[in-house]
């Protein structure tokens, strides 16, 4: 059954963001090294309760993001458009992670689903 292994934040100010996040709960918040300005929440040790999660410059109307692992990406986009969902960010890769669909739902929020794929670049 998929499950939301990701959240995101984003935010008009994302250096600002990080250091709220970081002084209200002490999260571990680096700068990620990848094509896009990013940085990844860590929000507790491994093996606990909880996910980690990332923080974004602010485009459009977006707030907060969960992502759903998914073990086929292409099915889950169709089903969420059979199901009167649709696609607002394509497929992308996220280099030696997998691929990532932003969908919104019939409500207007939005979510993605990721399929994990050590190889996609």
């Amino acid at each position: 059954m998929p499950r939301v292994v990701h959240f995101e934040i984003s935010a008009d100010d994302p250096v600002r963001a990080v250091k709220f996040y970081s002084d209200v709960f002490g999260w571990e918040i680096q700068k990620w090294d990848g094509p896009q300005e990013y940085w990844l929440v860590k929000t507790g040790e491994d093996g606990t309760p909880g996910i980690n999660g990332g923080l974004f410059k602010r485009q459009g109307q977006v707030g907060h993001v969960n992502t759903i692992e998914v073990d086929d990406l292409d099915a889950y986009v169709g089903r969420a458009i059979a199901n009167g969902g649709k696609i607002v960010v394509e497929k992308m890769a996220i280099p030696g992670i997998g691929w990532l669909v932003y969908c919104q739902d019939t409500e207007e929020s939005i979510f993605g689903l990721m399929q994990m794929d050590a190889s996609a670049k």
